[in-house]
């Protein structure tokens, strides 16, 4: 078996996912093959990584290369985790540069204008890998790491639809870690049911193991008390409020992608975030060794191996969420679009399951407002054109300018010339 890592050169990405496959029993003997466009930083992982293989006498082969397309030959799991350019700067160019043009937004990493940023910077390489990976092992699983996830699986599915590809995000985690100490239970008690679109999705239901009754009530009465005035909870409990469910991630994603969140979002908190992020994310450029070692933390939730593990095993396990093709599994969103279910895992891949019977009219209503910026977004990339650029902008709905619009896409092709200067 061979797993292909892409963007192995981050010591949060390539570390975290080798710690994982080097615990599992189940892939001892595959191939792991190393791909970054940064020699020095690949060769520092698979040094700290084959320096591990030997110390513990583990059964794992290491290849590392700089050339995408040799490692993809044979591949039977291609794992995506770039970045493009200086993250931070960036992402915090696409932050406050639309602020000074008078446009609202809040963290600006996957929605609003900054998302929009991003995801114009980062899904091009990603369709060129992608389109090595459609003719060089077109039957490999794709697993996709990078943000903003449901415009880079959008801007995927519509130029490559044969490509068997599905996205992975840990923020669903945040329910394993809070609803025991809501509830004063084992989270394997429970289970659970969220859904929506990645950073942007909600518990929709759960109930006790043991006897099958609802456990949502216990949750609302028990939940509202413990996350009010917790970090980052202004427009978390504004959700609760009118559309009486919880989301599973903070103001910081869940803002970005409603138009109102500006005036409850809490920012000192969205701001503590991004602060405590940026400097974890940069320590575990220091302990290497000690991020090969732990691998990806419980908070962290990273399901890679549990997945390949369940392929392989045919254990039909249910994952709590995947992001993938609608295809029907929320039926008040188009099928085009890409929705974060749970699934089933088996021998014959990984089946999302229809949530309708759980999914309210409100909530899928604030979803329905993503579906036109998501389709212009792939296609401003896929087509590289600024008029359809400049058209989602202005589809966003927490863009509260049009006057202002042309203005900041015009400033931000500019500054960011080496990577938005195909929009034409």
């Amino acid at each position: 078996m061979k797993i292909v890592l892409i963007g192995a050169g981050s010591a949060m990405f390539g570390l975290g996912a080798l710690g994982d496959i080097f615990k599992s029993k189940t892939l001892e003997g595959c191939e792991i093959c190393l791909v970054d466009i940064n020699p020095v930083s690949l060769g520092e992982v698979a040094k700290v990584s084959t320096e591990y293989i030997n110390s513990n006498n583990l059964n794992y082969r290491i290849t590392s290369t700089t050339n995408r397309k040799e490692a993809l030959k044979k591949a039977d799991f291609v794992l995506i985790s770039i970045e493009v350019g200086d993250r931070y700067e960036l992402w915090e160019m696409d932050w406050n540069i639309p602020l000074h043009f008078g446009i609202k937004q809040v963290y600006g990493e996957n929605g609003g204008p900054g998302g929009l940023f991003h995801s114009f910077r980062i899904i091009p390489p990603i369709l060129e890998i992608c389109g090595d990976i459609a003719n060089i092992c077109p039957k490999a699983i794709i697993m996709n790491l990078s943000n903003p996830m449901t415009n880079i699986l959008t801007a995927v599915t519509r130029k490559y639809p044969q490509l068997n590809i599905i996205g992975l995000c840990h923020e669903v985690s945040s329910m394993v870690i809070h609803l025991p100490k809501i509830l004063n239970i084992p989270f394997e008690e429970l289970h659970t049911i969220s859904g929506g679109l990645n950073h942007f999705s909600c518990l929709l239901d759960a109930t006790y193991v043991k006897d099958g009754s609802s456990a949502m009530e216990d949750i609302m009465e028990k939940g509202i008390p413990y996350f009010q005035g917790t970090l980052e909870r202004g427009l978390f409990m504004e959700i609760i409020k009118y559309f009486k469910k919880i989301p599973i991630t903070t103001d910081s994603h869940f803002s970005e992608y409603i138009h109102w969140a500006q005036e409850v979002a809490d920012h000192s908190g969205v701001m503590d975030f991004y602060t405590n992020y940026k400097k974890e994310c940069l320590s575990h450029q220091v302990d290497m060794y000690g991020r090969l070692k732990s691998g990806t933390l419980p908070e962290e939730y990273w399901r890679v191996v549990p997945i390949i593990e369940g392929i392989i095993n045919n254990d039909n396990h249910e994952e709590l969420a995947i992001n993938m093709v609608n295809n029907g599994l929320i039926s008040t969103l188009p099928d085009d679009t890409i929705v974060e279910v749970p699934a089933i895992v088996n021998k014959n891949g990984i089946q999302g399951i229809n949530i309708d019977n759980v999914m309210p009219l409100g909530f899928s209503s604030l979803l329905n407002n993503r579906v036109g910026v998501l389709r212009l977004c792939a296609e401003a990339v896929i087509q590289q054109s600024r008029d359809l650029a400049l058209q989602a902008l202005l589809v966003d709905t927490t863009n509260n300018s049009i006057l202002q619009t042309e203005k900041l896409l015009d400033t931000m092709i500019n500054l960011q010339k080496d990577y938005l200067g195909y929009l034409k």
